[in-house]
């Protein structure tokens, strides 16, 4: 199988994201000021998105594989590690010494929809 590893990571974090959004969900809710709630559902719609976004793009690499798609698979994933993975620890420790991070993780997000963009202006049309 082709990207075995993607679709394992894909996997994982799809799986990663309905654990967290029902932990966020039913554990958070009260426990937690609202602005962090709000942050930690912030970071589960994100990496939903992006999870979804990734299993298309291998689902399309399979038949049509372009340069590119590697380079945006890779900056989403770095990307939700960092924006996702902020938005949940700033929230679960109540620090907002994370938050200069999360930037980050959007800057990559960003470049990853950029990269992709750039794979479909580069491919050869039909």
């Amino acid at each position: 199988m082709q990207d075995r590893g993607w679709w394992l990571g894909a996997a994982l974090s799809g799986a990663l994201v309905v654990m967290a959004g029902a932990f966020g969900a039913h554990a958070l809710e009260g426990q937690l000021a609202p602005r962090l709630v709000a942050a930690f559902e912030t970071g589960v719609r994100y990496q939903a998105w992006h999870t979804l976004a990734l299993l298309a793009v291998l689902a399309w690499r399979a038949a049509t594989p372009l340069a590119g798609q590697r380079l945006a698979m890779g900056l989403w994933a770095a990307g939700m590690g960092l924006f996702s993975g902020s938005l949940y620890a700033m929230a679960l420790s109540g620090s907002g010494g994370l938050g200069m991070i999360t930037p980050v993780g959007g800057v990559l997000l960003i470049a990853g929809w950029l990269a992709l963009a750039g794979a479909v202006l580069r491919a050869p049309r039909r």
